[in-house]
């Protein structure tokens, strides 16, 4: 990347970098301010390059999406875009899969792919469900309302007229349930279209919809910034709803904002790879058991000492009819080297195993050299199966390994 030019001619550092998930390290020229913020949010590993003065060592992990860097003063802001190894049309598959299974949400609903960024990609993906949404009008609902006013509305409360207007009988402290827009799920919806709004490298035309979106929901009131999100639930009436309000939550957990010591404010939308890859193993183990008379947990709470000063969290535990575990699974997103799979993965198993009390436990791949191994453990007749997914298949191909690998799991259920 070539650098930019100042209006005085003097070199200036790249506007915007990119970087590929797990690629090697990028040398950059960057302002030692931004390199540091950028090492203390841990958006990337980044650290001064030492046979360049002036530059920074970026290399991305896991992480992906796109973030910027502005200093106190405004101006330009230096922005860091992280592309996923995977095609963007498969990430939405794991996404929608993870956020649905059952809902019917694929990614040609919204044509994805036709999107290089996985921010552009995300914020059309959110443009076209929330259009989807709101084409039949806002929802309505009942919210709960206090307020002080001169007229009696619902009912009055009681105590805090008293403690605030101690002998008078106007203004009236009352409560009562507004039929209104402004409700969980629009407030969701509207947080997220604002968001979307002020992140780097929404596409003019998405960003164009954006807006008229949001013009949709202006009574509505939107959240506050870092506070927690309201909650709704899953009703048929608000069914048409559902697949906005699963993709403004992905958007709005993967805020990323804060402000530096140095006074630089860091902004944009992080996604975490090794997490969509865990859920959607979860998710689609707990889909392939259902009905089995089966019980699936996603990371249960367990402890490996006696005296329960060890906590663990297994990906996945599947218990039996009577209770007690039978299974138990840990999601890497992680792919075989020429040397094999980290020891550490191994070990971390056989302690779930010893602690759950199980012979045999499963550790699940992103991808690997074949589709499955087994390790049998001296002394203690532990068998632990190494299985390995394949993310750059079609996503039939990927239900077809993960049915394979819950038939594996039940085979050694049976014996």
């Amino acid at each position: 990347m070539n650098p930019a030019v100042n209006p005085a001619g003097d070199p200036a550092e790249p506007a915007t970098v990119e970087l590929v998930e797990h690629a090697p390290a990028r040398s950059v020229p960057l302002p030692g301010a931004v390199g540091r913020a950028l090492a203390a949010a841990r958006i990337v590993d980044a650290a001064p390059d030492p046979y360049a003065p002036g530059h920074w060592s970026l290399r991305a992990g896991s992480k992906v999406g796109a973030v910027a860097v502005a200093g106190p003063g405004g101006g330009r802001p230096f922005t860091v875009r992280v592309t996923p190894k995977v095609p963007i049309a498969r990430l939405f598959f794991l996404l929608g899969y993870s956020l649905d299974p059952r809902g019917g949400w694929h990614d040609g609903e919204v044509a994805v792919a036709d999107h290089q960024g996985l921010l552009p990609a995300i914020a059309h993906a959110v443009e076209r469900q929330v259009d989807r949404a709101l084409r039949q009008g806002l929802l309505q609902g009942y919210r709960a309302t206090e307020e002080t006013a001169l007229v009696v509305r619902g009912r009055i409360r009681e105590a805090e007229q008293i403690r605030r207007h101690f002998g008078a009988t106007l203004p009236v402290e009352v409560a009562y349930d507004e039929f209104t827009t402004d409700i969980a799920e629009n407030r969701i919806l509207r947080t997220a279209v604002d968001r979307l709004l002020r992140l780097p490298g929404v596409p003019r035309d998405v960003r164009r919809r954006l807006l008229h979106q949001r013009a949709r929901l202006a009574d509505v009131t939107a959240i506050v910034r870092g506070g927690p999100l309201p909650d709704w639930h899953a009703t048929r009436l608000n069914s048409r709803y559902h697949h906005a309000l699963h993709l403004a939550r992905v958007v709005l957990d993967g805020a990323s904002a804060e402000h530096t010591p140095g006074g630089l404010h860091i902004d944009g939308f992080l996604f975490d790879m090794n997490k969509l890859f865990e859920d959607f193993v979860t998710v689609a183990l707990r889909e392939a058991f259902r009905g089995s008379g089966r019980t699936a947990r996603l990371q249960d709470p367990h402890h490996l000492d006696e005296a329960s000063a060890i906590r663990m969290k297994p990906d996945f535990v599947l218990y039996g009819a009577d209770g007690s575990p039978s299974a138990v699974v840990d999601a890497k997103y992680k792919s075989e080297q020429r040397e094999g799979y980290p020891d550490a993965d191994l070990y971390q198993m056989l302690a779930y195993c010893t602690a759950l009390g199980l012979r045999e436990g499963h550790l699940v791949y992103a991808k690997g050299h074949a589709p499955h191994a087994a390790h049998r453990v001296r002394h203690a007749g532990i068998v632990i199966h190494q299985h390995a997914l394949g993310l750059d298949q079609e996503p039939a191909g990927l239900l077809t390994d993960i049915a394979a690998v819950a038939r594996r799991m039940d085979t050694t259920l049976r014996v």
